[in-house]
């Protein structure tokens, strides 16, 4: 039996985990945003909409089918290419943002905001990211990303953490 996933795009296997599908559905796409924080443990939610990042595209595409619902958004060119991993199961490959990057990628599609503090709101008030999993991240890898974004919150994200360094 075949299953629409998109238009032209069909899957044999109606038991196949959701989240292989989201790269052939829409692409060139990784996995990213509330997705990719929930499957780290930074948000306490679980997802169930597959959210993913791509460039170029100028729009956010949404496409739902029997495996779930897929949401695609841009981000910048510059920062697309970094910080992903290509994990693989059930013997199929998938692209998904690190922790680092998906934060980041949250953090460009979000209205800006004006300070450190607001930033401060942003992350551990409005988005839930837990503080002890936010603390365990790679800051050099964040902070080789915020200016690839050109945003105002990626700004502040980088005071943020370059504040919290000094700290130390």
């Amino acid at each position: 039996m075949y299953y629409q996933i998109r238009h032209g795009r069909y899957e044999t296997e109606r038991n196949t985990p959701p989240h292989l599908l989201a790269c052939s559905i829409y692409g060139p796409s990784y996995l990213s945003f509330e997705y990719a924080l929930s499957v780290y443990g930074l948000i306490p939610e679980r997802v169930s909409v597959f959210t993913s990042a791509t460039t170029g595209k100028n729009r956010t595409k949404r496409f739902t089918n029997v495996f779930g619902t897929y949401t695609y958004q841009d981000i910048p060119r510059a920062a697309y290419p970094y910080e992903t991993v290509i994990k693989t199961e059930e013997g199929r490959g998938y692209v998904i943002a690190t922790a680092e990057k998906a934060l980041c990628d949250t953090l460009c599609k979000q209205k800006p905001i004006g300070s450190v503090k607001a930033l401060r709101a942003l992350l551990f008030e409005n988005l839930r990211i837990d503080e002890d999993a936010f603390a365990a991240l790679d800051k050099e890898a964040i902070l080789f990303l915020c200016p690839l974004y050109r945003k105002k919150n990626l700004q502040f994200l980088a005071k943020l953490l370059e504040k919290e360094g000094r700290k130390k």
